[in-house]
């Protein structure tokens, strides 16, 4: 009796799925959050680079400010700098952002930070000697860069860089906050629209909700390991 009636309550659950468009919601709202992640991906992964190979500069002035920038982006909450950015630049400064365009710079602006910093650790892991044996070959700077450092830097970043993707695709989770439809939103008002007809349906909701975000992860992870095997071919 009781499993006939927890299958009877999670079919009832899962039928909500099928009511009107919601499962097409639930489809769109996460394209939402992959198109907000791949930009801010994309912006990471550049001004990160960037970034990292500044943070290997002799300049003592220069690595303290990118320093002092990586620290306030760890320490820093991702919802407060969202509200920072959604709220403080229009209250402050008068500059009115969307959700979305607060998001991507939110995202950027922390992924940068993550990134440089990896970028950083994956240069300074190169032995010195590397560098030498190239000199004595008669590189430039620019040609060991090019063909010594930067393969082997690729190497080391490919994992590390992919759990850094991992991370913000999930933490994009947050911009409901301020107001962007995307999945997780979609969710909760595919449930406040059947919680009195069904009150189990935010099971259904969750739970498809976490099956798309680990399809979407697990994909990078996929990724990682497809690259990783082929370095080491």
């Amino acid at each position: 009796m009781l499993n006939s009636q927890i299958i009877s309550a999670l079919s009832q659950a899962f039928s909500v799925f099928f009511k009107g468009t919601n499962f097409l919601r639930l489809v769109l709202g996460l394209l939402v959050t992959i198109r907000i992640a791949a930009i801010s991906v994309a912006l990471s992964l550049f001004f990160g680079t960037l970034m990292g190979i500044l943070m290997t500069k002799k300049n003592r002035a220069l690595r303290l400010v990118l320093k002092a920038y990586l620290e306030f982006m760890r320490i820093m909450p991702q919802m407060v700098l969202l509200f920072m950015a959604y709220y403080g630049l229009t209250r402050t400064f008068g500059i009115s952002l969307s959700g979305d365009a607060a998001s991507i710079l939110v995202f950027t602006l922390w992924g940068t930070a993550e990134m440089g910093d990896l970028v950083r650790g994956a240069l300074l892991s190169i032995p010195l000697h590397q560098y030498d044996s190239a000199r004595s070959l008669s590189l430039t700077e620019g040609q060991i860069f090019r063909y010594v450092i930067l393969p082997q830097t690729v190497q080391r970043l490919v994992p590390l860089s992919m759990n850094l993707i991992t991370r913000m695709i999930k933490t994009t989770s947050l911009v409901v906050f301020v107001g962007v439809i995307e999945v997780v939103k979609i969710g909760q008002q595919i449930i406040e629209g059947n919680r009195l007809k069904v009150p189990s349906c935010s099971i259904a909701v969750y739970a498809l909700i976490f099956a798309m975000y680990f399809v979407v992860c697990y994909a990078f992870s996929l990724l990682a390991r497809a690259i990783e095997k082929h370095q080491r071919a």
